[in-house]
């Protein structure tokens, strides 16, 4: 689920919740999403303010890669907080060629990304974990990371 804050044509606004953009662009379309002060069809997304989580640690990877505009999204469960099978089953197999083809470097994942930028270390795939805050600096000095979503091995 998505949630957007919404604006009408007269400028009211209020809240909405979708199963994804899509979702939105196709009722809002359809005139099917409407102001609950005005009755208006006309609606669009208003301005929102970032959802910011707490201090945690995730995996991340780099490796000698150009830039991406910007990390995919993690899958979100299936209704009922289940990841389907065959993304399970994607991500076990990425988890495998991370952990064949990079050299792990645990919480040192920001430091490390940093030397090989600078060419003070040599270059090579890497994974380990990092803060938001530190991923958010990797990003705006330009270094070439993902984030991907790690699921253990032992989950069934």
């Amino acid at each position: 689920m998505i949630h957007y804050n919404l604006r009408c044509a007269a400028g009211h606004e209020f809240d909405g919740w979708f199963k994804d953009s899509a979702g939105f662009e196709t009722q809002a379309e359809a005139g099917l999403v409407a102001c609950p002060q005005c009755g208006e069809r006309q609606v669009t997304r208003a301005l929102m303010t970032p959802s910011i989580p707490k201090k945690t640690r995730a995996v991340t990877v780099a490796a000698e890669m150009p830039p991406a505009p910007a990390p995919a999204p993690a899958p979100e469960p299936a209704a009922g907080g289940v990841m389907p099978d065959a993304v399970r089953a994607v991500l076990h197999k990425l988890r495998a060629e991370v952990e064949k083809n990079c050299d792990y470097v645990g919480a040192d994942f920001a430091a490390e990304a940093r030397r090989i930028h600078e060419g003070e270390a040599p270059p090579r795939g890497i994974y380990g974990e990092s803060t938001q805050e530190e991923a958010e600096s990797l990003a705006e000095e330009g270094i070439a990371f993902a984030r991907i979503p790690w699921v253990p091995r032992n989950e069934s």
